[in-house]
C-alpha cells in the first residue's frame, strides 16, 4: 500500500508532516545559477555528481543550465537516472563483477556512459562486457591524487594502464579521473588550494607521459564543491564534478571560505533541510524532535538547528533527536517545527523517497529521489 506523502503542492510549509526533507527552491536555483556562471567562459565542462541528490529532476535542471551530463557512483544509480531521461552519465568509480558489467553495457546502449578502472586486471572483464553488448565503452583511468582510496599511482603505472585500454577493442581511453575527495573538507582555503595544486601536478605529468607515447588523453576530470575553483584555475582539468553545491550541509559550511563572493569563487547557500517537530519538552534544558538516525546521516557530525542560537542537536537515536538548550535560552515549545541543516547531505538524501520543494512558504512540488537506495 503506497505511503501518503508528507505534503502536497499548494500546502503551507507550516502544514508539512514531519519529518520531511525540504528544499528551498529560491536558494537552490541561485546555487545552480552560480555554478553555471562559475564555469562560463573557462573552457571547463561541468559534470555535477548526482550522488549528492540522486534526483533526475535536479540532473535535468543542471543539464538545462549547461552541464554536459552527470556523474554517478554505482550502476544502479546511473540506471535510475537514465530511466528518468538523463542521457550522459560517467560512473566515476570502478565497476567489478559480471552482473554489474553486463548492466553497464546494456546501459551504454541507451545513453552515453563512461566508467573508471585502476587496475589492468579489471580491463579484460570490461572488454568482455563491451564485446558481449556489441558496444564500445569509454574508460577513464582513475589515479590517486591524494585521497588514498581508489586509483592507480600517477605517472608510469597510469600510462601503462592507458595503453592497455587503448589497445583493447571495444574500449576507448577517455582520459583521467583525478578526484581528491579528502581535500573537499580541508578547512582552510590554503590547505585546499595546496592539495589541488599537488593533484593537478600529478594529473598534468601523467597526461604528458601518456601523450608522449602517442595516446590522446582528452579529458582530466575531478573536483568537488570544496575545491572546484582551484581545479579550474589549474589549467589542467577540463571537466569538474561538484555535487553538494546544490544543497550544502553543516560539514561544508564549516569550511573557511574565500574572501568576497566573485563569480569564479561563488558562495553557495544552504537550501536543503530536514523539517522536524518538537515531540517532547521534558526539561528546561532539553527537547526532543521526531528526526533521528533514519531522517539524516550523522557520519559528518550532528545536524545544526537552523536559525536558533543556544539550541544544539546533541544526540540521535532511530526516531529521536535530542536538543540541548543553553541556560537562559527560551527553548522550543511542544509541536513547534524546526529546520535542521544535515551534517552530510549525500547520505541524508538517500534516506528519503521525495524532496518537498517550497518557495515563499508554500509547497511547490514533490521531486522523487530517483536513485534512492541505488547502491549496487
Amino acid at each position: 500500500m503506497p505511503k501518503p506523502p508528507p505534503a502536497l503542492p499548494g500546502m503551507p510549509v507550516a502544514d508539512i508532516d514531519t519529518p520531511a526533507l525540504i528544499l528551498d527552491l529560491d536558494a537552490f536555483e541561485r546555487n545552480l545559477a552560480r555554478m553555471a556562471e562559475a564555469v562560463r567562459g573557462t573552457g571547463v565542462a561541468l559534470r555535477p555528481h548526482a550522488k549528492s541528490h540522486k534526483c533526475a529532476e535536479i540532473a535535468r535542471r543542471q543539464i538545462a543550465l549547461g552541464a554536459v551530463g552527470v556523474c554517478a557512483q554505482k550502476v544502479s544509480e546511473a540506471e535510475a537516472l537514465v530511466d528518468d531521461g538523463v542521457e550522459d552519465v560517467l560512473i566515476a568509480n570502478e565497476v567489478v563483477g559480471a552482473a554489474k558489467l553486463a548492466r553497464l553495457a546494456a546501459l551504454a546502449k541507451r545513453a552515453r556512459g563512461s566508467v573508471c578502472v585502476e587496475n589492468a586486471a579489471a580491463v579484460a572483464p570490461v572488454l568482455a562486457a563491451g564485446h558481449a553488448g556489441g558496444i564500445e565503452l569509454e574508460v577513464l583511468v582513475e589515479i590517486d591524487v591524494g585521497q588514498h582510496r581508489c586509483g592507480i599511482e600517477p605517472g608510469e603505472p597510469a600510462a601503462a594502464l592507458a595503453r592497455v585500454i587503448g589497445e583493447s577493442p571495444n574500449l576507448r581511453f577517455g582520459g583521467l579521473q583525478a578526484y581528491h575527495g579528502s581535500a573537499q573538507h580541508y578547512r582552510s582555503v590554503a590547505e585546499r588550494r595546496a592539495a589541488i595544486a599537488a593533484a593537478a601536478g600529478m594529473a598534468h605529468a601523467t597526461k604528458a607521459l601518456i601523450e608522449s607515447r602517442g595516446i590522446p588523453c582528452p579529458k582530466i576530470t575531478g573536483a568537488g564543491t570544496g575545491t572546484f575553483p582551484f581545479e579550474i584555475e589549474s589549467g589542467v582539468y577540463n571537466e569538474i564534478q561538484p555535487g553538494s553545491y546544490v544543497f550544502m550541509d553543516a560539514d561544508y559550511n564549516r569550511n573557511q571560505r574565500d574572501e568576497g563572493d566573485s563569480p569564479r569563487h561563488p558562495r553557495f547557500e544552504q537550501s536543503l533541510f530536514v523539517l522536524t517537530t518538537v515531540m517532547s519538552t521534558p526539561t528546561a534544558d532539553r527537547a526532543v524532535v521526531d528526526a533521528g538516525l533514519k531522517a539524516h546521516s550523522v557520519d559528518s557530525g550532528m545536524p545544526r538547528v537552523d536559525g536558533r542560537t543556544g539550541i544544539e542537536f546533541v544526540k540521535a537515536s532511530d526516531e529521536h533527536g535530542v536538543l540541548a538548550i543553553e541556560r537562559g535560552v527560551k527553548g522550543p515549545v511542544l509541536g513547534e517545527k524546526l529546520k535542521l541543516i544535515p551534517g552530510h547531505c549525500d547520505p541524508t538524501v538517500n534516506l528519503w523517497e521525495v524532496i518537498v520543494c517550497a518557495r515563499a512558504g508554500v509547497v511547490e512540488a514533490l521531486w522523487p529521489v530517483s536513485a534512492r537506495g541505488a547502491v549496487w
